[in-house]
């Protein structure tokens, strides 16, 4: 698998011109005949945010395969493994090379890391509305205006400011894809407390000690970033945190209805370490198990 160190070696590959700023590629796409970015998968050290309108092809990264959608924004992280292929638009799209050193020293080299829609999978892309559209399409003309003029002690910051607006977008256009999508398919809530439920019923707890979040989202066909968002949006919880609840919540129970000790009640529920087990109950109810056991038996 080729990695990519620089936007020029790719743009090379990719039959796209080279870029003004070695640091910073810029790709408008008019519609497209079908191309390859490059034969088979690759990795880099860029990020890169697409905006893409497909009629026909396939793009992958993460585990799963986008294809065929309208109107979606899609971001990549560095060394995040994307194959682009037989790509054909129905409407000009354009792609932002971001590459990791162009950020040294500025505050988005770190406020990056945290728009969790960077570890999404394809098929999470940002479908976006009309009206978003155009926002986003404004924020890349002023990108593309700033990256075409002559180059001088203002550039970057002001480039960097307009990404930084693209992602703050994003994230706010996420949170209502997310409601939308709620009302389409159900709280995603439910489907996580009755997918916990399920596994502790079946005893798996037991078996493979306690689920995490990455478990919880290949059952739900989601990535853990974007299970862990969606939750969130729903209940101010991680997907994380509502597992803690749940365990805490089974524990609760077979504290005042068996004889088990704390150790014994940690194994049940797949803890292997009870300290760690009594640390977390008294996290989320402010007191220990033997406490919280004391007050029924008094």
């Amino acid at each position: 698998m080729k990695h990519y160190t620089s936007i020029s070696e790719l743009n090379r590959d990719a039959g796209f011109p080279a870029p003004e700023n070695p640091f910073l590629g810029l790709v408008e796409c008019e519609k497209l005949n079908p191309c390859d970015i490059t034969e088979g998968a690759f990795t880099s050290d860029f990020y890169a945010i697409m905006f893409k309108k497909m009629k026909a092809g396939v793009i992958n990264y993460g585990r799963t395969r986008y294809d065929h959608e309208n109107g979606s924004l899609s971001f990549i992280k560095p060394r995040q493994i994307v194959e682009i292929k037989d790509v054909e638009l129905e409407e000009r799209g354009f792609i932002i090379y971001v590459h990791e050193d162009y950020l040294n020293g500025h505050i988005l080299h770190n406020d990056i890391k945290k728009y969790g829609f960077f570890d999404y999978e394809a098929n999470e892309a940002l479908h976006l509305s009309p009206r978003e559209e155009e926002i986003i399409w404004e924020l890349f003309t002023k990108i593309t205006t700033e990256y075409n003029n002559t180059q001088d002690e203002y550039t970057r910051d002001i480039i960097l400011t307009h990404i930084d607006s693209i992602l703050k977008y994003s994230q706010r256009f996420y949170k209502r894809q997310f409601i939308n999508r709620t009302e389409l398919s159900g709280k995603t809530v439910s489907k996580f407390n009755e997918l916990l439920t399920s596994y502790f019923d079946s005893g798996k707890l037991k078996l493979n000690g306690l689920p995490n979040v990455k478990q919880m989202a290949e059952e739900l066909n989601t990535s853990p970033r974007y299970l862990s968002d969606l939750l969130r949006q729903e209940t101010g919880k991680t997907a994380l945190e509502l597992i803690h609840i749940f365990l805490i919540a089974e524990a609760k129970n077979m504290l005042q209805s068996t004889a088990n000790t704390v150790a014994e009640t940690a194994y049940v529920l797949g803890f292997e370490n009870p300290p760690y087990f009594s640390r977390l109950f008294k996290k989320e109810t402010g007191l220990t198990p033997v406490a919280y056991r004391n007050q029924f038996l008094n």
